[in-house]
């Protein structure tokens, strides 16, 4: 449970780095825990096509976490140019491994595979990305299910930083089948966090700021940056930027990350928010190690 932090001039930070860092010292000491009781460690193996940077740099920092919370990891890397069925008989034969407990393909792939078959192709025991159809649907049904890393993770700061969800109105911005949609399913649910009532907003919605003014707790996740402004906002929401976007600065690096808030005009009117970088990014990852817990759990209790 994390301290409450709230004054009468700053809102909460949702301090996702900080969160994480606590819950991958959790997951060290539930692996460590295992293994002292001669049981074998979680085991998450990624499969990577292609030289897209951005991929490369998901899957070390995906492959980095696993080694400093004793998960075992294992990468697959492939040039651009496999073919749709060599990749589909490598998923096919992780599917078949008794060894790997859950595994993920990075998206995304290049354009002569098409990602819907791999994404049905992989066992959904295994997927620990929660995209296949099988665990989106149970997941809408309320059943156990793999909870994608990004709306698990948001759940998470919720859950963790006792924000009060029941009876508020939930406007989420983006209806993405990785984002936006679950999160109106999630925060929907008779459960905390949940019992929201929730607008799902996207690129059709007519008059978006009078709906957003209306929130009690606004989920941003459209990639556009700065796209949420202080008008949009009312005092005392809660807001979520889910957006990560690079762009052009003029320092070392020639680029700065933005997310879909734009945190120093609406932050004052906020009662708690999410930094961009340092929130809901670093929250994905360590929900792709909680997720390849629970794959491990459900092995062992079969």
């Amino acid at each position: 449970m994390m301290a409450d932090q709230t004054n009468s001039k700053q809102p909460l930070i949702l301090d996702g780095k900080k969160l994480s860092a606590r819950i991958r010292e959790e997951i060290k000491e539930f692996v460590d825990k295992k293994l002292s009781e001669g049981k074998k460690a979680p085991h998450l193996a990624a499969i990577l096509v292609g030289e897209d940077g951005a991929s490369q740099t998901y899957i070390r920092s995906k492959m980095k976490a696993c080694e400093k919370t004793g998960i075992r990891s294992s990468l697959f890397r492939y040039p651009a140019s496999i073919t749709e069925k060599e990749l589909l008989d490598k998923i096919r034969e992780l599917n078949e491994d008794d060894d790997i407990d859950g595994f993920i393909v990075q998206l995304p792939l290049p354009k002569h595979i098409d990602e819907l078959i791999v994404t049905l192709a992989i066992d959904p025991s295994k997927d620990v990305d929660g995209f296949h159809p099988e665990n989106a649907g149970l997941n809408q049904l309320g059943l156990p299910a793999f909870v994608s890393a990004t709306p698990k993770g948001i759940m998470t700061m919720l859950e963790r930083y006792n924000i009060e969800t029941s009876g508020k109105h939930c406007v989420v911005i983006g209806r993405s089948n990785i984002v936006g949609t679950p999160m109106s399913l999630l925060l929907s649910r008779n459960k905390y966090p949940g019992n929201c009532t929730v607008t799902l907003c996207h690129s059709r919605t007519q008059d978006l700021k009078t709906i957003t003014n209306c929130a009690d707790i606004l989920i941003v996740a459209l990639g556009k940056p700065e796209f949420l402004t202080a008008d949009m906002v009312k005092e005392g929401a809660v807001v979520i930027d889910v957006g990560i976007t690079r762009v052009e600065a003029d320092n070392e690096k020639g680029y700065e990350i933005k997310g879909d808030v734009k945190f120093d005009e609406v932050a004052p009117r906020c009662s708690a928010i999410t930094p961009v970088p340092g929130g809901v990014g670093v929250m994905t990852v360590t929900s792709l190690l909680m997720n390849t817990i629970q794959a491990s759990d459900n092995r062992a209790n079969k």
